[in-house]
């Protein structure tokens, strides 16, 4: 669950509507800490290989039309791959931990 302005935001809703667009083989959507509103959603996403010219502008766009203000990623990450599992589950977890190692190397 990522917590925004007090709200309980299910991440596996936003990765459904990222996967249904049509450029998008997989996405992982995490809570970035954030101090005013508490966490920021960031997706991370990977694009079909023969895919080109996608931009998180384009995939922001698609996900304000098909969920609320507050569910709409703050953020979108293009990768080659996600962490799996052995039986193939996106680690979460492991992006989340990327994350908060990314915030305290820039503080620091």
């Amino acid at each position: 669950m990522i917590k925004h302005k007090g709200y309980r935001i299910a991440a596996a809703e936003i990765e459904r509507v990222l996967q249904e667009h049509h450029a998008v083989v997989a996405a992982c959507v995490v809570g970035v800490p954030d101090e005013t509103v508490g966490e920021r959603v960031k997706a991370f996403v990977v694009l079909k290989q023969d895919i080109r010219g996608i931009s998180s502008y384009e995939l922001t766009r698609w996900c304000r039309e098909r969920l609320a203000s507050d569910k709409v990623p703050h953020y979108i990450e293009f990768r080659d791959m996600l962490p799996k599992s052995k039986v193939g589950k996106i680690l979460r977890r492991e992006m989340r931990a990327e994350e908060q190692r990314k915030l305290i190397s820039q503080r620091l």
